[in-house]
This record gives C-alpha cells, sequence and structure tokens, in this order.
C-alpha cells in the first residue's frame, strides 16, 4: 500500500513562496507518475501538475509560470515550489500517483490527505 504525506502548507503573504513536499511510504518507482492537485471550498479538485519517473513534469497554464515540481526518486519525495503567490492559490493540496502521466485526477489511485495553502492579500 502507498502512503503519500504531504508537508509544508501555511499561511503566506500575496507574493511569497512555499515549498510543499509529498513523501511516499514506500517505493514508487512502479507507479509511473505523481502528481499535485488542489481544492479550494465550492470547487473541484483541479490539477497543478504532474511529474513522471523520468523527470518530465507538466504544470497546469494558471501556474506554469510560478509553479515548478520536481522529485527526488532516492527520498520517494515530490516537490511542489510555489512562488509569487496570490490569494486564489489558497486551497487544500494534494498530492497523488498514478500509473499513468496524467491531469485527470480519476486517474490517480493513490492520494495523501492534503495540505493547507493560505495565501493572504
Amino acid at each position: 500500500q502507498v502512503q503519500l504525506v504531504e508537508s509544508g502548507g501555511g499561511l503566506v503573504q500575496a507574493g511569497g513562496s512555499l515549498r510543499l513536499s509529498c513523501a511516499a511510504s514506500e517505493r514508487t518507482f512502479w507507479l509511473n507518475a505523481m502528481g499535485w492537485f488542489r481544492q479550494s471550498p465550492g470547487k473541484e479538485r483541479e490539477f497543478v501538475g504532474t511529474i513522471n519517473w523520468s523527470g518530465s513534469a507538466y504544470c497546469a497554464g494558471s501556474v506554469k509560470e510560478r509553479f515548478t515540481i520536481s522529485r527526488d526518486n532516492a527520498k520517494n519525495t515530490m516537490y511542489l515550489q510555489m512562488n509569487s503567490l496570490k490569494p486564489e492559490d489558497t486551497a487544500v493540496y494534494y498530492c497523488a500517483a498514478s500509473s499513468y502521466y496524467s491531469t485527470e485526477a480519476s486517474d490517480y489511485n493513490y492520494w495523501g490527505q492534503g495540505t493547507q495553502v493560505t495565501v493572504s492579500s
């Protein structure tokens, strides 16, 4: 069973930065991709970005100029570096793991518990 644990969320002022981490409990080499999603109250879960085993990353258009995804396979950890944060980035951020390099939440089999990111104006 793969368990994912996010950390690094918190309160930050607009324009600030945060780095989220997602640690996997076991080797995820057999899983092709890991991803980040976010959800704010009253909204559907939104794709943020994904990265495959070889490090090829893709971020949603709304964040790609500000967010960067990376992973350290030796540490079974994925990161989301978020810069120039905006109040509209406020959400619970989830990491997920999938056998598919995908932007669709339904393709992800394993999910973390989420970490809250709040950006104040």
